[in-house]
């Protein structure tokens, strides 16, 4: 998988694949528990993959797949390259907070000019939030740039596991 400069904090792919769903699953599974370099878990039909805790960092990734099989068709390997749920979770707060704090403030700029009064400190404010809104974005596109090495690490692990399988 490419890691271009698209605008993907957390990149995806899908693979279809002619083997049993219960039988990968199973193979992540074990394979999780074999190893020392990661740390595997299952939830039905979603497996995560990660670094041990003392291995872990901020900008960690994880690597989610979720395998499938509707009827007759392939089986699907959904996977999702992303940081943990509770860094994730902080960033969209953080930038939904921004986002409406950005809205509120167009609202006082708005309502200064209606009534006329001075509109220096909401223009200010508005900047302010453009401002930190490129500082939270560039921040996510530097973690994962800082997370792409262990993302292709997870990556082979993957395959590994996926090629012994099939």
């Amino acid at each position: 998988m490419e890691l271009t400069n698209q605008v993907v904090l957390r990149p995806r792919f899908r693979l279809e694949l002619n083997e049993d769903p219960e039988k990968l699953l199973v193979a992540f599974k074990s394979a999780g528990k074999n190893n020392e370099s990661f740390v595997t878990s299952r939830a039905d039909d979603h497996v995560f993959i990660r670094f041990p805790k003392e291995k872990q960092h901020f900008w960690s990734p994880q690597l989610h797949l979720e395998i499938y099989k509707i009827e007759d068709q392939p089986t699907v390997l959904k996977g999702l390259y992303g940081p943990s749920p509770t860094v994730w979770t902080m960033f969209m707060f953080l930038h939904f907070v921004v986002g409406t704090l950005f809205i509120g403030a167009g609202i006082w700029v708005y309502t200064n000019i209606r009534l006329e009064r001075p509109s220096t400190m909401p223009i200010i404010a508005m900047g302010a939030l453009f401002v930190l809104w490129f500082v939270l974005y560039f921040s996510g596109r530097l973690g994962r740039k800082v997370g792409k090495n262990e993302m292709l690490s997870l990556q082979k692990f993957m395959y590994e596991i996926l090629n012994d399988t099939i």
